[in-house]
């Protein structure tokens, strides 16, 4: 899969998110499979993808409650 290919997958992904913020937990989990994607073939990951995955992480090892 080209690069141009997942960096459009991972655009269509992030606009379904603020569509369906419902389904965002969802989403993020495929967003997190594309960006593994581009380590898995060697392709160099966006720094505003890299960004995004650190925010993901941060909110997830944050507390609930």
């Amino acid at each position: 899969m080209s690069f141009e290919t997942l960096k459009a997958r991972i655009s269509l992904l992030l606009e379904e998110m603020v569509n369906q913020p419902e389904d965002a937990h969802q989403i993020e989990e495929r967003i997190r499979e594309q960006i593994a994607e581009f380590r898995a073939l060697g392709l160099p990951v966006p720094e505003d993808f890299k960004e995004f995955e650190a925010d993901l992480s941060a909110r997830l090892a944050r507390p609930q409650g």
